[in-house]
């Protein structure tokens, strides 16, 4: 399964997260953000690729659906509810990472 992490600048939540689960044996893993400064942007590339997509937040949803409203329809969106307070493979990042998409990611 292709599975797509999103945040807003794919520097510090959507990169942990890709980077925590890059190596799991049955999903491939990649991350993206919805801003113009992100380090990898969301495309609608991307978008078709993934299987599953992770937003970290209700706004990123949002931006998706606005942008890319045919290509996410037939797509399974979850919200992690996760807020932009953590660095980049912050521990407590990590650990909400793993408990919010262990029903997912098993």
């Amino acid at each position: 399964m292709n599975i797509l992490f999103i945040c807003s600048r794919n520097k510090w939540r959507s990169l942990t997260a890709e980077t925590i689960f890059k190596r799991h044996q049955h999903h491939t893993i990649r991350s993206a953000g919805t801003s113009k400064e992100a380090r990898v942007k969301v495309s609608e590339k991307l978008i078709l690729w993934a299987d599953l997509i992770f937003v970290m937040e209700k706004k990123h949803k949002e931006i998706l659906e606005q942008k890319f409203s045919q290509s996410i329809s037939e797509k399974e969106i979850v919200i992690l509810n996760i807020e932009d307070l953590y660095q980049y493979m912050d521990e407590e990042l990590i650990e909400i990472l793993k408990k919010s998409t262990e029903h997912y990611l098993d």
